[in-house]
């Protein structure tokens, strides 16, 4: 795996979209429009990387940074770039970037029902501080609790 990082700008509109569904839609959640993704990108203190492996889409992050706290919105990675470090390799660069931005703390919502995800946080140095009940939509079937979990960054 050769992983480029790179910043997600407004003509990656459209290839953030689709990784968003290629990631998020079989697990019952709405995907992003292009129109989603280019509101997110527009609002203050907002960032995305989107990582390219061999010349091909492999996944994307979106962090945001208010004062000295940051929250990380989304990593999305396509299903054949899972468990090969690609979602490691966002989340380092994700916190290299919130970091520098002032960050003092970084945030997330992780599913309940994800325990590779919740893992992968564990692992960088993220704990559980509490939940929200029935926070990620799952379609037509009951929406899922999320994990609030925070990695302190001094």
């Amino acid at each position: 795996m050769r992983p480029v990082l790179r910043p997600l700008g407004a003509l990656d509109l459209d290839r953030a979209a689709a990784l968003h569904a290629e990631a998020f839609v079989p697990f019952g959640e709405r995907a992003w429009t292009r129109q989603d993704v280019a509101e997110l990108l527009a609002s203050p203190g907002v960032a995305g990387l989107l990582l390219e492996v061999n010349g091909g889409d492999a996944g994307l992050a979106i962090c945001r940074v208010a004062a000295d706290e940051a929250e990380l919105i989304t990593i999305a990675v396509r299903p054949a770039y899972r468990r090969r470090g690609a979602a490691r390799h966002l989340l380092t660069a994700v916190i290299t970037h919130v970091r520098s931005a002032g960050a003092r703390s970084l945030f997330l919502e992780v599913a309940a029902d994800n325990p590779g995800a919740q893992r992968l946080y564990e692992q960088s140095g993220f704990c559980a501080v509490g939940s929200r009940p029935a926070y990620f939509r799952r379609g037509d079937g009951p929406a899922a609790d999320a994990l609030v979990m925070r990695l302190d960054l001094d």
